[in-house]
């Protein structure tokens, strides 16, 4: 894949969020460390303090309409699963198909 490719494909991040709205039990913390996890605010955290609070299945951080044009809230200190979830892979298919998006 060249560059360009690359950038487009980052640049569908912020047209579409559905990643970040697909699941209630997605946003979840796994790796992170004490520290990492201290950097996300409170105010976005569920009540058993082991992912992101959502309302409904969207995450509490996502800004913006779903498809059209979104950014996170906390995007420098976001937890890995958003971390490793990648333009075009498995799981933003599967969250795009949630949405009728077409998969990239």
């Amino acid at each position: 894949m060249d560059h360009n490719a690359t950038t487009d494909l980052s640049t569908l991040c912020q047209g579409c969020g559905a990643c970040c709205a697909y699941s209630a039990n997605w946003p979840r913390f796994s790796i992170e460390s004490d520290e990492e996890l201290e950097k996300i605010p409170v105010a976005f955290v569920n009540e058993r303090q082991s992912g992101m609070r959502c309302d409904g299945d969207r995450c509490s951080a996502l800004q913006g309409k779903i498809g059209d044009s979104t950014s996170c809230g906390i995007y420098t200190v976001r937890p890995e699963v958003c971390r490793t979830c990648m333009p075009g892979d498995a799981e933003c298919a599967m969250a795009r198909r949630k949405f009728g998006l077409p998969v990239i």
